[in-house]
């Protein structure tokens, strides 16, 4: 495996310079920030981008994300012309040398959290979900925003997306993505480009919307709805470990010749759908992180792994969850955990 970092951008409060002091690191996970969603991404701009990042000695071979305009989700008429962009974009992608592509189907919303710093017992701050917050918001009338949401809507806009997707179930918008997934995977096969569908965040349906991406089932759809295995996933302890009913051990033996990355963390469940993202270490949360290194490395896997939120220690403040040292602590464990599986196996 290939432990990597994301990175925003030159607005990143973390410079590309201190990442590349970390122990065992060796690429950078990055995206194009300043162009529309379901505008092309231009081959100038990424190359700009892979330039400025191998310039600092680490490899750039991995996108995240790619965002789908909620049209192809909603499968508008004008998701043609989108896709076709989208299209291009894996074209330019492929010119760059780019080998992994994330995204999500999450309708209207990235991953959710309730609070961005809840404090904890030792001091540090990190994400945490909790449902009976949760349960008070209201999206049409509140005003609300969190990182990876689109910021881009107006609160009349919000609405009126929510209320269009009160007509869409999981079927309609399992029916949206294999629509998607049948056009542009002939196109990343072409570009060498192994498309990694995110599971949504938490995993389970949030605000009356459908979820879809979210357990083993769910997976085993994904696989029979395009057979090519360019069409797989980024594996995301943190994401799919809310469920106590996700075996994520076996999800990762299973779903072997699917999984082009990985985000490793760990988060402890709490009451009920509730849960607090911990520190990287097994003792900290309900994963154990050194099965889920051992199943990577079981199956053998080269692609790159990140370690994904981190909490905010030392005083830090920054990108809630996307903080240097917490981030730099667990790709330090997991590469440790990772080189005492090797050499406990020859």
């Amino acid at each position: 495996m290939k432990m990597t970092f994301r990175w925003y951008g030159d607005s990143d409060p973390v410079t590309l310079d201190q990442i590349r002091q970390i122990p065992g690191m060796k690429g950078i996970v990055s995206a194009i920030y300043d162009v529309p969603v379901g505008e092309v991404w231009s081959y100038e701009k990424i190359k700009a981008l892979k330039d400025k990042i191998e310039a600092k000695g680490l490899e750039f071979t991995t996108i995240e994300s790619v965002p789908v305009h909620e049209d192809i989700k909603m499968g508008k008429p004008s998701r043609d012309r989108l896709i076709d962009n989208y299209c291009e974009t894996l074209n330019n992608l492929g010119k760059c040398g780019i080998k992994v592509v994330c995204y999500n189907f999450m309708p209207v919303f990235d991953w959710t959290r309730s609070e961005l710093d809840h404090v904890n017992k030792d001091g540090s701050t990190s994400l945490v979900y909790y449902q009976d917050q949760i349960d008070k918001w209201d999206l049409k009338n509140d005003e609300l925003t969190l990182p990876g949401w689109d910021a881009s809507y107006t609160k009349d806009q919000l609405k009126g997306i929510l209320e269009e997707y009160e007509a869409i179930d999981d079927e309609k918008l399992w029916e949206n993505l294999g629509y998607f997934l049948k056009k542009i995977i002939p196109v990343a096969e072409i570009n060498d480009i192994r498309m990694a569908i995110h599971p949504d965040d938490p995993p389970w349906g949030i605000f009356g919307l459908p979820r879809i991406i979210k357990d083993y089932d769910s997976y085993k759809r994904l696989a029979e709805t395009v057979p090519s295995t360019y069409n797989g996933i980024t594996l995301c302890t943190g994401s799919l470990g809310p469920n106590a009913s996700n075996d994520l051990v076996k999800l990762i033996h299973d779903f072997s010749d699917r999984i082009h990355f990985g985000h490793v963390r760990n988060i402890l469940r709490v009451d009920g759908n509730s849960f607090e993202e911990t520190a990287h270490m097994s003792e900290y949360g309900s994963i154990d992180m050194y099965e889920i290194m051992k199943a990577f490395y079981d199956i053998k896997f080269e692609g790159p792994i990140r370690p994904d939120h981190g909490r905010m220690v030392w005083g830090e403040t920054g990108k809630p969850g996307y903080g240097l040292y917490d981030r730099a602590l667990g790709s330090c464990y997991l590469n440790g955990l990772w080189e005492a599986i090797d050499k406990s196996t020859k």
